[in-house]
């Protein structure tokens, strides 16, 4: 028994997916074993990776580390399912998620930990120490002219860390910083593993707050990403594949209304015209093969822990 169990504080079960970044990764590593206040387990997904990454964690001395390694790659959606379940079925009061390219400040986890609510999120910033938190603080699935959900963020709202006030109220998050009690588990169950890529932590947000808890970004729970910020994405490409369907599924799920749920077929009609004026018939194809797949996902998961 760890000695923060003896003196009757949560525990804490950090969750980290990977695949193919083991450099990235022992720069994580590094900052979990300097955290003031120790995680009582560090539960490594490896997503099938095929670099180096299993020799890192072999020979990583971090205490309460534990290595789930998958049979493929499931996705950061996959993973973080896996990584859930395993702190879940540890028994653990708090799991926070975060992927592979991230360090916390030595101070992040006892931050977090003073804040009495179930759902909290650490604030990221570049290595520069600008504010680089783009989780959503206004998500309009209320509008149907909003083409995005997310019209505005943390970073948009607050020029930097300093400006912002000690909580701030979220309305989607990222698995980059996301920490949950276990309680909210048990009512809403495990991310959905159908996502993949993308979104699946929106879901998860949108999911809880519909539950009834509030999401807080904490100011002074700072996060620390190793890589420049990119949403840029080949639409043409898979990844562009997935990055339309889970916006449709989001819509689908959680439109507060007709026309919000009707904005995937509106969405895909304009962009299969525009991308074959242009010559782009993989993001047609793409839009398309989306709204299908969408289709069959409009259901809620299940909220059993299995």
């Amino acid at each position: 028994m760890s000695d923060h169990l003896t003196r009757g504080g949560e525990t804490v079960a950090i969750v980290v997916v990977t695949y193919n970044r083991a450099d990235l990764l022992v720069n994580l590593l590094d900052g979990l074993a300097g955290l003031q206040r120790p995680a009582d387990a560090v539960i490594v997904v490896d997503n099938a990776s095929t670099d180096h990454t299993a020799g890192v964690l072999a020979e990583c001395s971090l205490p309460g580390l534990r290595v789930v390694t998958t049979s493929e790659n499931l996705g950061g959606a996959g993973g973080f399912r896996a990584g859930m379940k395993a702190a879940y079925d540890g028994g653990f009061d708090r799991i926070w998620l975060m992927d592979d390219d991230v360090v916390p400040a030595p101070d992040c986890l006892t931050v977090l930990l003073a804040t009495d609510e179930d759902c909290v999120m650490s604030v990221r910033e570049n290595t520069d120490g600008g504010l680089i938190e783009l989780a959503a603080t206004r998500f309009d699935l209320r509008n149907p002219l909003a083409i995005k959900p997310k019209t505005a963020s943390v970073m948009s709202t607050y020029p930097d860390r300093a400006s912002m006030p000690e909580r701030v109220e979220l309305e989607n998050v990222a698995f980059e910083g996301f920490m949950v009690r276990r309680r909210v588990v048990e009512t809403i169950g495990l991310p959905d593993a159908s996502f993949f890529i993308f979104y699946d932590d929106v879901d998860y947000a949108l999911r809880a707050r519909r539950a009834g808890w509030r999401i807080w970004a904490i100011r002074d729970a700072r996060l620390v990403r190793q890589l420049d910020f990119s949403q840029q994405h080949d639409l043409s490409s898979w990844k562009g594949f997935y990055m339309y369907r889970n916006l449709f599924v989001v819509h689908l799920r959680y439109g507060d209304n007709a026309l919000v749920r009707a904005k995937p077929w509106a969405i895909a009609v304009v962009v299969t015209l525009v991308a074959l004026l242009r010559g782009r018939r993989g993001e047609a194809r793409n839009v398309i093969r989306a709204l299908r797949s969408a289709r069959g996902m409009r259901s809620l998961p299940q909220t059993s822990v299995d």
